[in-house]
């Protein structure tokens, strides 16, 4: 045949393989049209007989039309690739395919995929393209994703691009498959980038938005300097210069300081923080700007985030169905069926009846029978021909030789295997066989030895690892049916996995097996005197073929000897086989089909069958073809992927005839896309001689065995017509002839009829096997002789597929015969023809309408996919969420396509799916190169990648999840009702569900009158002196000695210690250089600028006694002054103070260069170090005229990212002193250990107020003592023996991770905390109950008491509002349902409710105190069972805020104000929190019932979304528990977007795994969609010294590109 003037046949051999290789590229979809040319070209070039232009050769895609019969030509993008041949050669011997290999050449009408998408470019909308780092981010293990051109078992293999350039080195596919992209999308949302490349020069970037500088060359990913894409041009104001250089939009500049606004402590240890920021002790920071709650909008990562809010806002699909919600009731569906939908209207189905099964004098009465007959008969005739890997003849068994080895066999198993007196295996015993598929014979030999031993043989794929894809369920099959010995061949046994002993490894999941090896030289030849046993066939089992189901369970399909026989006898009428025909099988000759034809029917019938193993298939397409013309052979078995391969490969024959084959069976005919591959197929092989009417799909199934074939056609006759049926009407269960839209039509062919001697109808899929209406599609249900019995061992299964007795529409059953679930989808045309539609296992049901997963792969496939997946590792399933399927498709990514490239093939199947099935995807996720898990014969397992996919250990290097698009189920937002309340309703209210106004208070403060008493308790103080400094003075006069103050170090030895006369001392000199500086007056501020320690103590009270207000402050960190000392500054300023009291190291510190880069150091006040002050004493003590007057400045920044600074007043020092004094029965003869930051709040309290007034020591441990020595402060406890101890979150934690494992070590170091009475953990928000029980429960074995933890709880307005002292109840924990929570109710629950949260009381009120639950908006109390804001009345609140800002009103708003009725005279102060008050069963003090006070959130935080109250905790801890990998987590809303910000612990290959596993968790469990995840490096989330959250720096990082994320995702 000359080509381009070239004589094929006359070229070397190996020009002719390079071109057969070529061929088997075009086949496989590896190389595009244009490729194949060129690369052809290139091959003929130096044989060219003259110069010509190149005609490009017809192309026949298997996408082309259904029923027409001119194909279309591949529309494949413009990169060609290829592989080099020494590679294919290398390939393992297993063709893949696998259980689901026929969605292989799932093939769709291309241009329905193009026309869906062309509607879609129309509509230009931008998507935004993920975030992903551009770090040497290798997403899967080198060893698992195989470098382009290198081995493997699947379908297509990686390959270098050629028509890109030169070949690519294994650098740069690296490279390549770390950058692929992954984004979110929408089926419903459109896109641009269907269009080519621009070549026009893209405009510059805009002046508004400053670049980064351009990354180093080795940074830059391979892709980044080609031209944009249309894609690009959607980012209007995120342009890539090619020219320029800068780097893709969304790299985070470097340069930006990470942490530039975290403060930490000075001498802070830095361990194991990324980017050196010691987590547990990183300041709350503050920014001026956020009191205006300014937020920087005009950033790339907010751009991005109004593009994506600009494609939700496009309209969806209206929903299915309508929910509401009801406050207290689970959510509850309201079916609205929509009247449009199509119903079944046809009359109910009659069964359907084969030809009676003919009876032939001949037929042997068991299939042995027929083997022994033509053993003895014909013993020459050949039975078997197998083929090499080059497709040459390698043996041919003959029937004697088959009879003769399967009788050696026999014998060898029942009489060889064991010691002379015992017997291994009996009659009926169950054998595994494991044969490779290269060769048949030993296989054949084995399955006819085992039928003549009559033992039953189980054949199963051989395992090739430990790790093999669903290896255990195999093993599951195994041990159900009792399998203990397995057969195999010796070449086989040397190829199994070993241990280094030499014994075959013991697979996952198998039970222990004794291997044999079957070759015949280990048979023993038998006695002339023994013979076989041939029963007449009866219903005992003869073999059982192993069957995958949906859910990847592998069970075993037992046929008995009588179904065996009679399947035989039916397949020989139906499909009229004759003795001495030749069958050229290409299928898996272990089960189904291959089984049946190529070695049970053949036995049966002498027919001589030649099998082609899939490794000769790869290396030569054509070679089934060939053995056709070679052998002249009558019928052929095969699949559509063979034809199409076939097809492609045909251009160089010229000889083969294929006039011969009277017919060609197609196993997977039942399929719907095989029409067009066997169309293709006779439009090109009908001029070598194959006539139309061979042509004969089938449908079968492994418990049905074959349900229907069609015969071979008359010649001449008319050919079968087609069904073009609406996917519409398809996906509602209706057959609807399709008349509109072709482009969702879906055509397909019949399978032939009923086979002989079976009884059919069709059932509904689900409930009761109800009969189906005529124009319904259901499941084919068949009874018949010749099927599968039961699911060996299984009985349960059994009942329902084996044993289905059909009823009709009022429920009776249509008889007392059993039918058999075949697994089947499909009706009953005309003329009684069956048609199959799908498959139950491949069956998605979303919102009530069914889709088929083999329909939407081949979707998939039709949308271009050369350059970006290959075309065979495609998975689709279905995950529940949210009380719905959602549909997931999972492939694997070439190494060579770019991220660009994936984004737009992602985004196009996406529209591509919505617009022809009209149903949303949930996720697409891409995953490199050979890591999908495959079944044996290198298919993808599917429900092993489910499994991975839900466990998120699939790790994808591109994701795109699209919730908004297709969760269309939920809730209605909530309404809210205007609020109207007065006085008379609420009253009304609580009389009728007689409810309490939710109030509680402290015990009373009280007052002792009787001089001698104060004095015999020590309290002389409390109540003589209103100030602390005289307190301090008459301490230092009648107990001098006492010491007040021991601070310990890391290794827990006292530094330094301070009785009452010392600590007065220093006070004094301090004092008295406060007074000699001009320029420092009294009432004015003073910064003191200390480390946690005994000098800041002494400076407090310096202050006061030089009648100067004290501000104390964080010092800033010397290795991070960037970012802590901005902080430092800035209170400096608020505060307007006149100087700061500092130590040595720290003044240096504020005066160096390295300060200078950051504040204006010249600009200080005075700056006084303390530390070699001389010993002088100040003339005279102040003090204040009256005890209103401001003791100090209390400043903090908020978790909302406030600096807010408050005035404390004299009065309110002692008031509060005096309050925790009571509440924790503190005396002088006390100890108590103190592991708290000094700087605000109520660690500033208990550090350097409560011992003054009360005279008990305090052990002071700074918390960053810890990070250097973890049990520094459980080691003070117990050799202290201490009773009462105040620590942090952060304090907690700290030893909950790190001493968690090491109790033992700490016993036999003697710890014991049995002396411990009260741990009070000091926060502002909600008691962490997961944290205080962990540490609770740890730490019991060193005699920790279960009830010794508790919280305290104080705010701004408020410093200490609970502490749990010694005198009151336990905590008490309650469970609040939380769907009731986010409407603002508190309904409590029992423990392990759904939905139900765990809330602790945050610890008892203290005396003095009183609280009261208000509607925040309306300002009125609240009942009991609502949540509503705390507000607090009591003698020590603050004055007031202490602010640059003259904001009066919020001055009043907040400390003073006033219920707006109930009791409008008590001023109150608003924490800014919410809560409740509950009555419990516990009494207090008074004998009373005691009323526990639940903190639940910060209100100035909570998420308003769909109208109902979030808080961000409840979100987090469930994105922590989501998966194994992620830490921290937080989460904020950004213009009624949902985003959250997980930090991943685990390697950065999992980082794209948390994607949807997040938002599954908060779908599920909050009903909200996720619109952005950000992975992020652990330590990157804001955290202030209290161990709280700053979510608001956070968000305000994030929109500012400051993060540096590893990911990030936007949600369509």
């Amino acid at each position: 045949m000359a080509e381009h003037g070239v004589d094929v046949s006359a070229l070397p051999q190996e020009v002719r393989e390079q071109l057969a290789e070529l061929d088997l590229e075009l086949s496989e979809g590896d190389i595009t049209q244009k490729g194949y040319e060129k690369k052809r070209a290139k091959v003929l070039a130096p044989y060219l007989v003259q110069t010509q232009t190149l005609a490009p050769p017809p192309a026949y895609d298997a996408q082309s039309p259904g029923p027409s019969s001119a194909p279309a030509p591949e529309p494949g993008p413009s990169n060609s690739s290829s592989s080099s041949s020494c590679h294919r050669r290398t390939r393992r011997s297993h063709r893949s395919g696998g259980t689901r290999d026929e969605r292989y050449r799932s093939d769709i009408h291309t241009e329905a995929v193009q026309a869906a998408l062309a509607k879609h470019k129309e509509e230009k909308m931008a998507l935004p393209m993920p975030t992903k780092r551009r770090s040497t981010y290798v997403q899967s293990p080198i060893d698992n994703c195989t470098p382009p051109d290198s081995s493997s078992s699947s379908d297509d293999e990686a390959v270098s691009s050629e028509s890109a350039g030169p070949q690519q080195s294994s650098d740069t596919w690296i490279n390549s498959s770390l950058h692929g992209s992954s984004t979110s999308s929408s089926a419903s949302s459109t896109l641009s980038h269907g269009e080519s490349r621009p070549t026009q020069a893209p405009q510059p970037q805009p002046q508004s938005q400053q670049a980064p500088p351009p990354p180093a060359p080795s940074a830059q990913p391979p892709h980044s300097h080609s031209q944009p894409s249309a894609l690009a041009e959607a980012f209007a104001q995120t342009r890539i210069d090619p020219g320029g250089g800068v780097g893709p939009p969304d790299v985070p500049s470097q340069a930006q300081a990470r942490g530039s606004r975290v403060d930490l402590p000075a001498n802070a240890v830095v361990r194991g923080m990324s980017r050196g920021q010691s987590r547990s002790s990183m300041m709350e920071t503050a920014d001026v700007r956020r009191v205006g709650r300014g937020v920087p909008v005009s950033s790339r990562v907010s751009t991005k985030i109004q593009q994506l809010l600009n494609t939700l806002k496009r309209p969806k699909r209206p929903p299915l169905s309508e929910f509401f919600m009801d406050d207290q009731e689970e959510i509850v569906e309201v079916p609205q069926v929509d009247p449009n939908t199509p119903r079944p209207e046809g009359r109910q189905i009659i069964p359907v009846k084969g030809e009676p099964l003919g009876v032939v004098s001949n037929w042997p009465p068991a299939l042995q029978a027929a083997l022994a007959r033509w053993g003895a008969t014909q013993g020459k005739s050949p039975a078997l021909t197998a083929l090499d890997i080059t497709g040459k003849p390698l043996y041919t068994l003959t029937y004697g030789k088959l009879w003769s080895r399967s009788v050696k066999l026999a014998y060898t198993l029942l009489n060889k295997l064991g010691t002379k007196n015992e017997q291994i295996l009996k009659p009926g015993d169950r054998v595994a066989l494991v044969y490779p598929n290269s060769d048949p014979g030993m296989f054949w030999v084995a399955f006819y030895g085992c039928l003549l031993a009559e033992v039953i043989p189980v054949p199963i794929e051989v395992p090739l690892s430990r790790k093999d894809a669903g290896s255990s369920q195999v093993g599951f099959l195994l041990g159900s049916c009792g399998v203990g010995l397995a057969l195999t061949s010796e070449i086989c046994l040397k190829g199994l996995p070993k241990i280094p002993t030499g014994e075959i490894l013991q697979f996952k999941g198998w039970p222990r097996l004794k291997w044999v090896v079957t070759d015949s030289k280990y048979l023993t030849k038998p006695s002339k005197d023994w013979q076989p046993h041939i029963p007449t066939a009866n219903t005992d089992t003869a073999y059982i073929e192993y069957k995958a189901s949906k859910e990847g369970t592998v069970m075993g399909v037992a046929v008995s000897k009588v179904a065996l026989l009679t399947h035989c006898q039916a397949l020989t009428q139906a499909c009229n086989y004759c003795e001495g025909e030749t069958l050229v099988n290409v299928l898996d000759f272990k089960k189904d089909m291959g089984l049946w034809h190529g070695v049970l029917t053949s036995v049966m019938n002498r027919i001589h069958t030649i099998s082609v193993p899939y490794a000769v298939m790869k290396a030569c397409p054509l070679s089934w073809v060939q053995r056709v013309h070679i052998h002249k052979a009558r019928v052929a078995l095969v699949k559509c992927r063979d034809l199409h391969w076939a097809m492609m490969a045909n251009r160089d024959q010229r000889e083969t005839s294929l006039a011969s084959l009277r017919m060609l069976i197609v196993a997977d005919g039942a399929n719907p896309w095989s029409v067009s591959s066997c169309d293709a197929f006779l439009n090109v092989f009908q001029a070598h001689g194959l006539k139309p009417e061979v042509i004969c799909p089938c449908a079968t199934s492994p418990e049905a065995m074959t349900v229907a074939i069609r015969r071979p056609g008359v010649p001449g006759a008319p050919l079968p017509a087609r069904a073009i049926l609406s996917m519409t009407g398809l996906s509602h269960g209706v057959i609807r002839v399709n008349t509109e839209d072709k482009n969702s039509a879906l055509t397909v062919q019949d399978v032939g009829h009923v086979m002989p001697g079976a009884l059919m109808c069709i059932v509904k899929p689900d409930g009761p096997p109800m009969l189906c209406k005529t124009d319904e599609i259901g499941e084919i249900v068949v009874n018949s002789r010749a099927g599968g019995n039961m699911y060996y061992g299984l009985p349960g299964v059994t009942k329902n597929t084996f044993e289905v007795i059909p009823v009709n529409a009022s429920g009776a059953p249509i008889g007392e015969i059993p039918f058999v679930r075949s697994g089947l989808l499909g009706f009953v045309g005309p003329g009684s023809l069956i048609f199959v539609v799908g498959k139950n296992e491949g069956l998605l049901m979303v919102s009530g309408r069914r889709h088929n997963a083999d329909d939407l792969v081949a979707t998939a496939l039709a949308v271009e996919p050369v350059k970006t997946v290959y075309r065979g590792r495609i998975a689709v399933f279905s995950v529940t969420v949210f009380y719905d399927e959602r549909i997931v498709i999972v492939a694997e990514q070439r190494p060579d396509a770019s991220e660009e490239d994936s984004f737009q093939w992602m985004s196009r199947v996406l529209q591509a799916i919505d617009s022809i099935h009209q149903v949303g995807l949930y996720c697409l996720a891409l995953v490199p190169a050979n890591t999908l898990p495959k079944t044996p014969l290198g298919g993808i397992h599917i429900s092993d990648t489910k499994q991975l996919f839900l466990e998120g250990a699939l790790h994808p290097c591109n994701i795109l999840m699209c919730p908004h698009t297709c969760v269309t189920n939920m809730p209605k937002p909530r309404q809210k009702q205007p609020v109207g309340v007065g006085p008379a309703s609420i009253m009304v209210g609580n009389l009728v569900a007689g409810k309490r106004i939710a109030q509680a208070a402290g015990r009373d403060l009280g007052l002792i009158e009787d001089q001698d008493l104060i004095r015999k308790l020590c309290m002389w103080p409390t109540m003589m002196h209103q100030f602390l400094t005289e307190a301090l003075q008459w301490r230092a006069q009648t107990d001098p000695d006492h010491t007040l103050y021991v601070l310990l170090n890391a290794k827990g030895v006292a530094v330094c210690t301070a009785t009452c006369v010392q600590l007065h001392k220093r006070a004094e000199k301090i004092a008295a250089a406060l007074m000699e500086r001009s320029g420092i007056n009294i009432g004015e501020n003073v910064v003191l600028l200390y480390p946690p320690g005994i000098d800041l103590i002494a400076a407090f009270y310096g202050c006061l006694y030089a009648g100067c207000i004290p501000v104390t402050v964080r010092p800033p960190h010397p290795q991070n002054l960037s970012a802590t000392l901005p902080t430092v500054r800035m209170i400096i300023d608020v505060s307007k103070a006149a100087c700061i009291l500092t130590t040595q190291v720290l003044m240096k510190i504020l005066r160096s260069k390295e300060a200078a880069a950051s504040v204006n150091i010249k600009t200080w006040p005075i700056i006084i170090d303390t530390d070699d002050l001389p010993r002088k004493r100040p003339p005279t003590i102040y003090k204040p005229p009256n005890a209103e007057m401001i003791a100090y400045l209390d400043f903090s920044v908020s978790t909302t990212g406030m600096l807010t600074g408050v005035k404390i007043s004299h009065v309110a020092v002692s008031a509060l002193c005096r309050s925790i004094k009571l509440q924790c029965e503190l005396y002088s003869s006390r100890q108590i250990a103190i592991c708290l930051d000094p700087y605000c709040g109520l660690g500033f309290v208990l550090w350097c107020l409560a011992s003054v007034y009360s005279g008990h020591q305090s052990i002071l441990i700074p918390p960053l003592e810890l990070e250097s020595s973890l049990t520094l402060w459980l080691g003070t406890l117990s050799q202290y023996r201490i009773r009462d101890t105040f620590c942090s979150y952060s304090v907690m934690e700290l030893c909950t991770k790190g001493l968690g494992g090491q109790t033992e070590l700490l016993k036999a170091r003697g710890v014991n905390l049995a002396c411990v009475r009260s741990c009070v953990v000091i926060a502002e928000e909600r008691p962490r109950l997961a944290l205080t029980h962990s540490f609770s429960k740890l730490f019991k074995d060193l005699g920790l008491s279960m009830r010794a933890v508790s919280t305290a709880f104080g705010s701004r307005v408020n410093l200490a509002i609970c502490l749990q002292g010694t005198t009151g109840p336990d905590s008490s924990t309650v469970y609040v349902d939380m769907k009731s929570l986010r409407h603002d109710r508190v309904r409590l629950v029992e423990r392990g409710a759904p939905q139900s949260l765990p809330l602790m009381e945050s610890g008892t009120i203290l005396p003095g105190v009183r609280v009261i639950i208000v509607n925040p908006e309306t300002r009125g109390p609240l009942g009991d069972s609502h949540l509503g804001e705390i507000w607090v009345n009591s003698p020590h609140n603050a004055t007031g805020y202490y602010t640059i800002y003259g904001e009066e009103n919020l001055q009043a708003d907040h400390f003073n104000t006033k219920l707006s009725f109930g009791d409008p005279q008590t001023l109150w102060a608003r924490t800014g929190y919410l809560g409740f008050v509950k009555r419990t069963e516990l009494t207090d003090s008074s004998g009373d019932r005691h009323d526990a006070l639940f903190v639940v959130g910060s209100l100035d935080e909570t998420l308003e979304l769909r109208g109902l109250r979030y808080h961000p905790i409840d979100i987090e801890t469930s994105v922590s528990r989501a998966h194994r990998s992620i830490g921290e987590s937080a989460v904020f809303t950004w213009t009624n977007l949902l985003v959250v910000v997980a930090e991943l612990c685990g390697s950065e290959q999992d980082a794209l795994d948390l994607v949807p596993l997040v938002t599954n968790v908060v779908l599920e469990e909050h009903h909200l969609i996720v619109g952005v995840v950000v992975i992020v490096d652990p330590g990157v989330i804001p955290i202030n010294s209290r161990g709280e959250k700053q979510r608001m720096h956070l968000r305000d990082s994030f929109l500012a590109d400051q993060l540096d994320p590893i990911y990030v995702a936007y949600n369509m």
